[in-house]
């Protein structure tokens, strides 16, 4: 039997641009012409869209989807194994964000209890980004120092918000000052800075040994959501987060007696 164009598209549930579309590019060309010559579809032609749509629906492009027909014995187990690789870790990162998503209801429901604008007032520019708070609580999940950070964060009044927030801008105008006057990222300044930072943490939030000091100021490098809970976007300048991570480094042999990567290099 022959099927017209439109009839083909009922059947397969794509558009006729789309069996245009396969026509052009040399994948599925209509066997016959009517009298009127308009396109018409064979059984085989149809078979031939099936295995097209089956391997779209894999993902698979056009043009791997040609290849695939030039030698099928060649080509198609290929394809198929390395689709499979990568649906695996299209599934394994979905169910890493179905974790977020749900580290991100436990935070919304044990976060900070302050209204829209008490944090406003309390916060100023610093912004709590959801985004990288669920990623870091499905991060730390198993921490208990993660656990204890988040329910001390619970229950601080808006007045301990008020207080911490407080010494943390009167910290970060002096980390401005230190790095504007040029002062070195392993010099006292710095690291009595780094320390009281490390400090600030413990004091309201969890217990910071030098090597978690140490992996939150690799945060501040590797991720700018983490550095903005720290100096926000309009104060920041270029380089300061590697320096403030420097500086933690410094502080952190200070207080271990190892020694830093520069040392060692």
């Amino acid at each position: 039997m022959s099927y017209s164009v439109g009839q083909v598209s009922a059947f397969a549930g794509v558009t006729v641009r789309t069996l245009h579309h396969y026509d052009k590019a040399g994948l599925l060309s209509p066997s016959g012409r009517s009298h009127a010559g308009y396109r018409l579809y064979s059984d085989a032609d149809l078979a031939r869209l099936q295995q097209i749509l089956f391997y779209r629906e894999l993902g698979f492009s056009l043009d791997e989807i040609a290849a695939i027909f030039e030698d099928p014995q060649a080509n198609a187990l290929k394809y198929l194994r390395a689709r499979q690789r990568q649906l695996s870790e299209e599934i394994a990162r979905l169910r890493r964000l179905a974790e977020v998503a749900e580290r991100a209801i436990e935070v919304q429901q044990t976060g900070v209890s302050l209204t829209p604008r008490e944090r406003f007032e309390v916060f100023g520019e610093i912004t709590f980004d959801l985004s990288y708070a669920t990623e870091a609580e499905a991060k730390w999940a198993h921490s208990p120092g993660q656990r204890e950070s988040m329910a001390r964060a619970a229950a601080h009044t808006k007045e301990d918000w008020r207080q911490l927030m407080g010494e943390a801008g009167a910290w970060r105008a002096e980390l401005l000052a230190a790095f504007d006057e040029g002062e070195p990222s392993d010099g006292e300044r710095a690291m009595d800075l780094a320390e009281e930072h490390r400090l600030h943490i413990s004091r309201w939030f969890t217990s910071c040994p030098p090597d978690m000091h140490r992996r939150i100021a690799d945060d501040f490098v590797a991720d700018p959501r983490a550095f903005a809970l720290v100096v926000p976007p309009s104060q920041q300048r270029p380089g300061l987060a590697a320096y403030l991570c420097r500086a933690v480094h410094a502080n952190a042999a200070r207080h271990t007696g190892s020694r830093t990567e520069s040392e060692e290099s």
